[in-house]
């Protein structure tokens, strides 16, 4: 059974510790963060995705290779810079930025990935980052400030860390994530890393990560944008002593599980927070053929911009969520469709059946409105996140650079 620690973060399972520094890449502010490091102190498995964008960071390009190669000890990154459309020197200034906090935690320099986030087409100030690379300072309770060194335009830090009994051990997951804006499947604007000390086979690792980020990360929307830098990474150390989990190990489905239960967790997260929001938007599509044509489904309608601009107004338009449903291109028969808003039956067999309006808007008035869709044509289901479209998302963006 998975238990929440309370004030958990990236460093709450053994052997890792984390530090953060103010280097001047964002802000001018000196209470800001926005360069740090996490660090296993011994060896680690290492599996990752990463933006699917055409146009990548090289800081992605860099990260993506080494952990392929899977000699990794831990990551730095910045924010405040995208390190993206700025040429050959893009990667130049990663691998040093890379060989920079690798010397500083002693470890060797293809041992160190690299992540950055915040405006793309500037090169990363190398300056600033070799003048403040050393004072970067590392510890256990590192976690909260490397979470916050992370954040572009979040308002708050996004951590969480769970425990659960597997093979008679203790094992804990801690994680931190960044990403208000610019975000939509597949994956986002975003970062995420995960520190287990469960001992993970590496291929195994990768697995189990991909199924967690597609049915967290990848199921989350903001804006329909998708960014050049996403990247969620794992961190497996072995530092709790526990069997090693593999494919078709007793603990195997319980670590896939508790992985996935933290991803959703941050995932819901940076939807709660994203910009300008005031509402988070749950999507349940059920009764689906697949789980590919539920997913496909729940996105659409999480991402649509009238339903999202409905919820915003309080407006119980139900078109607007049967045009999303339509529009997704999943095999469905309009007569069986039932949908649900905050659990109050609007809509069966694809029509509007006696309800009471205001009970409705009432209910989408709460921080958070739930749809809910039946298709009635089969046994799947999956589950999306979203936000309200809000005249502050629009009023932000507008000026994001200036």
């Amino acid at each position: 059974m998975v238990e929440l620690i309370k004030n958990g973060s990236v460093t709450s399972a053994k052997g890792f510790v984390a530090g953060a520094t103010y280097a001047g890449l964002k802000t001018q502010d000196e209470d800001a963060l926005d360069l740090c490091i996490l660090l296993s102190e011994r060896p680690t498995a290492v599996a990752g995705t990463f933006s699917t964008n055409k146009v990548v960071s090289p800081s992605v390009t860099l990260s993506r290779q080494r952990v392929a190669e899977g000699s990794v000890r831990g990551v730095v990154a910045n924010s405040g810079c995208a390190n993206c459309c700025v040429g050959p020197q893009g990667l130049e200034d990663a691998k040093e930025m890379a060989t920079l906090a690798a010397r500083h935690a002693g470890v060797a320099a293809e041992e160190m990935l690299v992540c950055s986030t915040g405006m793309i087409g500037v090169e990363l100030p190398m300056a600033l980052i070799r003048q403040s690379m050393d004072a970067i300072k590392v510890s256990a309770d590192g976690g909260p400030r490397f979470s916050r060194a992370i954040m572009t335009t979040d308002t708050r830090e996004k951590q969480m860390a769970i425990s659960l009994e597997l093979d008679g051990r203790t094992i804990t997951l801690g994680g931190a994530a960044k990403g208000v804006g610019m975000i939509h499947p597949n994956m986002a604007t975003m970062l995420s890393f995960v520190a287990t000390d469960a001992d993970v086979e590496p291929v195994f690792l990768q697995s189990a990560l991909r199924e967690a980020v597609d049915a967290s990360f990848n199921m989350i929307d903001v804006d329909g944008d998708q960014s050049t830098n996403d990247t969620v990474l794992v961190f497996a150390n072995g530092a709790a002593g526990s069997p090693t989990i593999e494919s078709g190990s007793a603990s195997a489905d319980g670590f896939k599980e508790a992985l996935t239960y933290l991803c959703v967790g941050l995932a819901k997260d940076m939807v709660r927070d994203a910009e300008g929001a005031q509402r988070l938007i749950e999507v349940v599509v059920g009764g689906a053929k697949t789980l590919g044509d539920a997913r496909t489904a729940a996105r659409e309608i999480a991402s649509s911009m009238l339903v999202k601009a409905m919820v915003h107004g309080r407006d119980p338009n139900w078109g607007r969520v049967m045009m999303a449903l339509g529009k997704s291109g999943i095999d469905l028969d309009e007569s069986q469709v039932d949908i649900f808003i905050s659990d109050i039956h609007i809509v069966h067999e694809g029509i509007a059946i006696p309800y009471f309006k205001d009970a409705v808007i009432s209910a989408m008035s709460s921080p958070e409105v739930r749809f809910g869709v039946s298709l009635n044509s089969g046994g799947a289901t999956a589950t999306a996140w979203g936000c309200d479209l809000t005249e502050e998302y629009v009023i932000f963006n507008s000026a994001y650079s200036t």
